[in-house]
């Protein structure tokens, strides 16, 4: 039961309260580049819970059982990088072939997964919150895997809002200085706002 009380509470708190992008300010290239329709942002947010969630399973592997315990703790960052880098050219690969529409949908966008600070924010995060000597290895590897799938999660969520948003008022008559960018960071602002109110979940 405290099991899951926890899984619970760590992806409430992921997803919702402190949401990469409306809260923490994370990845914010790549929510305001590819929401213009939600069949981009949808297969962004897919990426982006792939990339995210092996990632942080292999970045704690790699911290937990190579780099701490031969003192390299310093690298974590080039260490991260490079699984990242390799986790998006795989994904990068697979969508060329497979799905070759959304491939071309999301355009130069998908590479800069690789640069997404919230990927490598997320990875160096839960090194930092989870190798603290409070949990063993196992649980620090568990923890960060639903630390990571939680953030990804509130990332295609906030992603998809958006993208829904943008595709209702295209067609609204909106004055002509606010077209563009302009309306859409007011929108990001007001959504930022309204997962303010989650906060009082937890």
């Amino acid at each position: 039961m405290e099991i899951l009380k926890t899984v619970f509470i760590t992806l409430i708190s992921t997803t919702l309260i402190n949401n990469v992008v409306l809260s923490q300010f994370l990845g914010l290239c790549p929510f305001l580049g590819v929401s213009k329709s939600t069949k981009s942002a949808g297969g962004m947010g897919g990426a982006v819970i792939f990339v995210i969630t092996v990632s942080s399973l292999l970045a704690s592997l790699a911290y937990t059982f190579i780099l701490k315990p031969l003192g390299l703790e310093y690298l974590q960052t080039i260490a991260f990088i490079v699984i990242i880098a390799a986790l998006v050219q795989f994904v990068e690969m697979f969508l060329k072939k497979k799905i070759p529409s959304l491939y071309n949908a999301l355009g130069v966008y998908l590479p800069l997964i690789t640069t997404n600070c919230a990927v490598l924010g997320v990875a160096i995060n839960n090194v930092t919150n989870f190798n603290n000597g409070d949990f063993s290895a196992l649980q620090t590897v568990l923890m960060s895997v639903l630390t990571g799938f939680g953030t990804a999660v509130g990332f295609a969520i906030s992603i998809l809002i958006l993208a829904g948003i943008r595709e209702k008022i295209q067609f609204n008559d909106i004055p002509k200085s606010f077209k563009g960018m302009p309306i859409t960071l007011i929108t990001a602002g007001l959504m930022a706002i309204a997962f303010f109110g989650f906060q009082g979940l937890i």
